[in-house]
């Protein structure tokens, strides 16, 4: 037990570390576009029978797994980290951004600049989106740790354009019956393209992009020492994961469950102070506005904290 607390620690301070990195040098490159465009990420590393797993923003990481049926099961692993969550909400409100949603889509909330009518992204936590990180936008990722059973098949990583068409069940089913594991990823990308041109035939395609991890650890079992086997089980049977005590998210245990708005456990006001500042200064908004990104908005309600109305035009991608 005490060795895989070791692992996690070692994996959860490279994971912060090369989260701080990406995004410092994402800011250096001049010729990228960065300043009110980013990109989300979700990130695994596998140890043996054990998993980390990094997030940032509303890309998901879900498990496909059998129950004591047999009967195949999606559990969700990450949180989407939207404006929505109060803990990313309150850090956002600390740090002068505001959040809201407008009033044709209450549904969505989103991130705006304190006194500027911009960008309205959708999202907590990004790489990129410069414009946004003095107003408590982070690229910090929320980290947790997955202890993995002979019943685990497979895990998806996938883009919000696939969860925005397609439920966690529907996702792994699709993994399931895809006629080869190469052409599993590919499947599903294409079953959420028809999704979205059915659901939303006047929008455009959202970014659908996915990879899937076969795990095989009945197979990957029989390499371990016989020692490591049992000590292994014994911690399977106390719990599927390390405590929250030794650092360590619990593992889900519902069905299928759609987590969009649940609190991060990650104390945020530590994990605050890894976020770096770039030297360089920005001076204009100047990005391109994408899916999750309203550069100029139609008029909005923002409520208490904004009384003014500004009329523009809302940008389509």
């Amino acid at each position: 037990m005490d060795k895989q607390v070791e692992i996690f620690q070692t994996l959860k301070e490279s994971f912060l570390k090369a989260f701080k990195v990406m995004d410092r040098e994402l800011r250096m490159q001049k010729k990228v576009d960065c300043f009110c465009s980013g990109t989300t990420a979700v990130t695994l590393v596998k140890q043996g029978h054990y998993v980390v797993i990094g997030n940032v923003g509303d890309s998901r990481a879900v498990l496909g797994t059998r129950d004591k049926d047999g009967s195949l099961i999606a559990i969700q692993l990450t949180v989407d980290l939207k404006p929505s969550i109060p803990a990313e909400a309150e850090r956002i409100r600390r740090c002068r951004g505001r959040v809201f949603a407008l009033r044709d889509e209450p549904e969505v909330a989103r991130v705006w600049l304190p006194n500027n009518n911009s960008p309205g992204l959708a999202m907590a936590r990004a790489f990129g989106d410069f414009c946004l990180k003095n107003f408590g936008l982070i690229s910090v990722p929320d980290l947790s740790c997955l202890c993995l059973s002979e019943k685990d098949e497979f895990i998806v990583l996938a883009t919000d354009g696939i969860w925005d068409v397609l439920s966690n069940k529907e996702v792994v089913e699709i993994i399931a019956s895809a006629p080869a594991r190469s052409s599993a990823s590919r499947a599903l990308v294409e079953h959420a393209v028809r999704a979205w041109r059915h659901k939303y035939p006047t929008s455009k395609v959202d970014d659908c992009a996915a990879v899937c991890l076969f795990l095989d650890i009945s197979n990957s079992s029989t390499a371990s020492s016989a020692k490591s086997h049992e000590q292994l089980t014994s911690a399977d049977d106390q719990s599927d994961t390390i405590s929250e005590k030794d650092l360590l998210t619990s593992r889900p245990t519902q069905n299928d469950p759609e987590i969009t708005a649940e609190e991060s456990n990650e104390d945020v006001a530590n994990l605050e102070e890894m976020q770096s500042e770039s030297e360089t200064e920005w001076s204009a908004l100047e990005g391109v506005s994408r899916g999750n990104t309203l550069v100029d908005i139609p008029g909005f309600v923002p409520g208490r904290e904004d009384k003014r109305k500004d009329v523009g035009e809302r940008s389509h991608i």
